[in-house]
């Protein structure tokens, strides 16, 4: 188990918390009981397709629609429930969209101060050079957002958001407009920010780099139904559904047979499993393989066909074919310059084993 996957279950109270929350278009049905929970500093990412209810969140945690059931609470306060919604501007909750919406007639720190007009003047200023510090842009305070680059945007759209000290930031799908080097850049520059100014954060977005960059926790969404709330570490390694499994990083299910308590057999040999007591010997499961267990061993005895491979730089991505016609897939140092057809020993590694019923 990775030390940090515990990290969420910190001590001290819930800054946001939702509990079986539910909502409706019409009669679609778009949350299906939506529940999480996040303390102070901790950042937490929606994941999922287009569709499946990532912004709806955060609209209902924002209070731009009621919840048809369930329960929002900010610090423990109740701010959503069916008969009752608090306003938006009473949540204290910080908001940086995708497309930024910062205003264009008002420079970098007037556009950071726009929510802090009720402080002394003293005081705005002082937070505003302190936000502009933060984000790498201590001297770009009188520049305009048409002469920023998309990364120096939103960099401003997230001090701006940052400014009031909100309880809880939303942030939806903030570098859907930008390409995908600076994404990463960005994203890591992101999570950097938030924890230095301890905030408390929701992300929602589609991609997976983005979310195991940026968040503590993830929650995978598909349908209005949140499949698990964990940490990068363990939706890759302990997915708690199939969907999990096939939605989380690259890999293949590999057809297995139980035959004993906590124990499954592969074409590949008789493994270790953590699998329910109650899966009855003989059962026929799905064996979830990622890259990283089939290692490359030119002294194992079992030999697998090269199919394709993708060149990743440091190392390939190589879509192997076993000898009773299974597919999986190694990453193998670059050095291994294998040709298509070609067979390669290989050996299994696997910390966690995870199966599922077939």
């Amino acid at each position: 188990m990775n030390p940090d996957s515990s990290s969420h279950a910190s001590a001290g109270h819930n800054v946001i918390a939702l509990d079986n929350v539910t909502q409706f278009y019409g009669t679609n049905r778009v949350l299906a009981g939506i529940s999480f929970a996040l303390k102070r500093g901790e950042i937490g990412c929606l994941l999922g397709a287009s569709g499946c209810g990532k912004t709806t969140v955060l609209r209902c945690i924002a209070g731009f629609e009621a919840v048809a059931g369930g329960e929002i609470r900010l610090n423990d306060k109740l701010v959503s429930a069916p008969a009752f919604s608090a306003p938006t501007e009473q949540r204290r909750v910080g908001m940086v969209f995708q497309d930024y919406a910062l205003f264009p007639h008002l420079d970098v720190a007037a556009n950071i101060a726009f929510g802090l007009h009720a402080r002394e003047r003293a005081k705005r200023e002082r937070r505003v050079a302190e936000l502009l510090e933060t984000v790498g842009l201590a001297n770009a305070g009188s520049r305009f957002p048409h002469e920023l680059s998309g990364g120096q945007q939103q960099r401003v759209a997230l001090a701006r958001a940052l400014a009031p000290e909100p309880e809880l930031l939303l942030l939806d799908e903030p570098f859907s407009n930008l390409d995908v080097e600076l994404r990463e850049r960005l994203s890591l520059e992101v999570r950097d920010i938030l924890k230095h100014q301890n905030a408390t954060a929701i992300l929602v977005t589609h991609d997976q780099h983005e979310a195991f960059n940026i968040a503590d926790v993830v929650g995978i969404l598909a349908n209005g139904k949140l499949e698990q709330w964990d940490t990068p570490y363990n939706l890759y390694h302990e997915p708690a559904t199939r969907f999990v499994a096939d939605f989380i990083g690259q890999g293949t299910l590999l057809p297995g047979t139980v035959v004993g308590e906590q124990r499954v057999e592969l074409e590949l040999g008789i493994f270790q499993a953590t699998i329910p007591a109650d899966w009855p010997r003989g059962a026929p499961v799905d064996v979830l393989l990622r890259p990283d267990d089939i290692l490359h061993d030119d002294a194992a005895g079992l030999r697998a066909e090269v199919l394709h491979k993708a060149f990743r730089g440091a190392e390939f991505l190589y879509t192997l074919r076993l000898p009773t016609g299974g597919l999986v897939m190694s990453l193998v140092p670059s050095h291994h310059n294998h040709a298509i057809g070609e067979k390669i020993g290989i050996r299994l590694e696997i910390d966690h084993l995870v199966a599922f019923l077939r």
